[in-house]
């Protein structure tokens, strides 16, 4: 049988209780979801300031859809290019406070279009440990020698970086680590590509929106950037960020200075050879936008629901990892113990995911709970309740 083996392969999974299923969402994002007819307390989505589906995002695609239609109907350099997508990366570039901005279709395609086009056989890239599979898998298609560092290890990479003879050097890392909430030390990161003459590629996919006074990300955490229409600090940094999250919608932006944007409009393959996003998106991210500039009080939520949380849950066993950011993962260790927990939950009407290994190491499968601006103070009572239960339980 020619697919014998993917048969044996799944069973393996299944046995080490690494085996992954979809389940059917019945509902828009929100704090409450209904999965195969039943309503759950949901704490599994990214969509951490509840924009997924207000009424001014529905309303700002409805009315793009009636004027553009649905469908880009080609990539951008032939005929999909709409004005909305324009104005879109006019808006993006100007809150980020960089120069110019550039549309893709997901982060996991700006990551492999930036790194592809900017690094060659003669370069080198420095990776954290840590990074995300779109990084890790960019760094392999562009054929750049492809050297890792411990996870926020500043020396090891000051090491790895004097040592390099490469022609060009790349340092890539997450912002926000996805399954972990952490926050990359960047002013060290940048004053160390500055002192070896490398370029920083930042991912704040889960950072965009949520952290800053504005949500304008990382760089507004960390001050690198003094006002939204100023320039950034250093030449030597290469900003993208997803749509998808705090934003609530789709997509993903490159921003940087000038030369860069036009330079992945002629060389970054994931940009050039796909079809353009529906226009009608881009019109729903412009009012996201005004939404996360204007209405701080969803991230002084997030930081109440935050504090909340790691004050309530009292572990003994498990462990909450140190997190700021609306990623709370609780490592449980055992992949079947985690999945027993998940389902626990689950059999109470919360829905908290269960990551196991590829996505984490060995070892630390954990549940990652993901906070947004929709829940309540009493929905987070409520799982710190119903976890601080389980966890007694032998």
């Amino acid at each position: 049988m020619p697919f014998s083996h993917l048969t044996d392969e799944l069973k393996d999974l299944e046995a080490t209780g690494l085996r992954r299923h979809r389940r059917m969402l019945e509902s828009s994002q929100g704090a409450r979801i209904v999965v195969d007819g039943r309503e759950y307390l949901s704490f599994c989505s990214n969509d951490y300031l509840g924009l997924a589906s207000h009424p001014a995002l529905i309303e700002a695609a409805q009315s793009a859809a009636a004027r553009y239609g649905v469908g880009a109907g080609a990539s951008h350099l032939v005929s999909g290019h709409s004005m909305l997508h324009h104005e879109l990366e006019v808006a993006l570039a100007a809150f980020t406070g960089l120069p110019s901005a550039l549309l893709f279709s997901t982060g996991y395609m700006a990551n492999l279009g930036i790194i592809t086009a900017l690094a060659g056989r003669d370069d080198e890239i420095f990776a954290d440990k840590l990074n995300h599979a779109s990084l890790n898998d960019a760094v392999l298609l562009s054929r750049a020698k492809f050297t890792r560092y411990p996870h926020f290890d500043l020396a090891a990479l000051e090491k790895r970086l004097a040592a390099s003879r490469a022609k060009r050097k790349l340092v890539v890392t997450d912002a926000v680590f996805s399954m972990d909430g952490d926050i990359a030390p960047v002013p060290e990161l940048l004053a160390l590509c500055e002192r070896y003459d490398a370029l920083l590629v930042l991912d704040d996919a889960h950072g965009f929106g949520v952290l800053g006074d504005k949500g304008r990300g990382v760089l507004e955490h960390f001050g690198l950037l003094s006002s939204p229409h100023s320039s950034p600090l250093t030449p030597h940094l290469i900003y993208m960020a997803t749509l998808g999250k705090a934003a609530g919608v789709f997509g993903a932006f490159v921003a940087g200075p000038l030369e860069l944007a036009d330079y992945l409009v002629q060389r970054a393959r994931t940009y050039i050879y796909t079809t353009a996003t529906p226009p009608l998106l881009s019109a729903a991210l412009s009012a996201s936008l005004r939404l996360i500039a204007g209405e701080a009080w969803r991230r002084e939520r997030l930081r109440e629901l935050i504090a909340g949380l790691r004050y309530g849950l009292k572990l003994r066993r498990w462990r909450l990892m140190d997190s700021t950011t609306p990623i709370q993962p609780v490592i449980i260790g055992s992949n079947r113990e985690t999945l027993a927990v998940s389902e626990a939950l689950r059999e109470r009407g919360i829905w908290v995911p269960a990551i196991r290994p590829p996505t984490v190491p060995k070892g630390e499968a954990r549940l990652r709970i993901s906070l947004s601006a929709a829940h309540a103070v009493e929905d987070v009572e409520r799982l710190v309740q119903v976890l601080n239960e389980l966890e007694k339980q032998d």
